[in-house]
């Protein structure tokens, strides 16, 4: 029954992503890591302005299979399996992608390693950050902000604070309240390379 669930879930996060880029060669699987508030998905979007990306932001495609989100363990476990799947299915098309998550622990991002280690794709990892009273406040105008598909606050992001672990393999890291562009263009280098 969970099995036919997922796959049921997989599909409907399929189809909440749009029109897909052009499948390419060898795709690209970018991961951006970091708290609440840091600017992952302002990088995301600046990043997928410069190259041919999808993006699948945990935040928007929480809301795609729960309407009224609890932010549960359970809940989490499941989308984050059926994002899982979703990865591995548009890497295997030749779909270049970024995974706009918080993506904290290592333990977590290890999967993601595993997922681009055994479909040989280039995996380029991203730590996003922003001073506190910059993310403070963002996160007290996001409310108002309809943009934002999160729900995070100043309150999650002090309680995630201290699950952050440091990303064992090489990454990018990107101050968001300043010029992110360095790290675009070194990205850009690095995908055409």
């Amino acid at each position: 029954m969970e099995d036919t669930q997922l796959a049921a879930d997989v599909e409907r996060l399929a189809e909440s992503l749009g029109q897909l880029p052009e499948p390419v060669a060898k795709p690209a699987f970018v991961v951006v890591s970091g708290l609440p508030g840091t600017g992952k998905s302002y990088f995301s979007g600046k990043l997928a302005e410069r190259l041919p990306f999808v993006i699948l932001e945990s935040d928007a495609l929480r809301k795609v299979l729960f309407s009224s989100p609890s932010y549960s363990p359970k809940e989490s476990s499941h989308l984050f399996r059926a994002v899982h799947l979703l990865i591995e299915r548009l890497l295997k098309k030749g779909i270049s992608l970024i995974l706009d998550a918080t993506n904290l622990s290592e333990r977590r991002r290890e999967h993601l390693y595993s997922i681009a280690d055994h479909l040989d794709v280039k995996l380029i990892l991203v730590r996003v950050e922003a001073p506190p009273q910059v993310v403070w406040g963002r996160l007290e105008t996001r409310p108002k902000d309809s943009e934002s598909k999160s729900d995070a606050d100043w309150l999650i992001y002090q309680r995630m604070k201290s699950s952050v672990d440091k990303i064992q393999r090489k990454h990018y890291a990107v101050d968001t309240s300043r010029d992110v562009t360095p790290v675009l263009d070194k990205i850009v280098k690095e995908m055409k390379h």
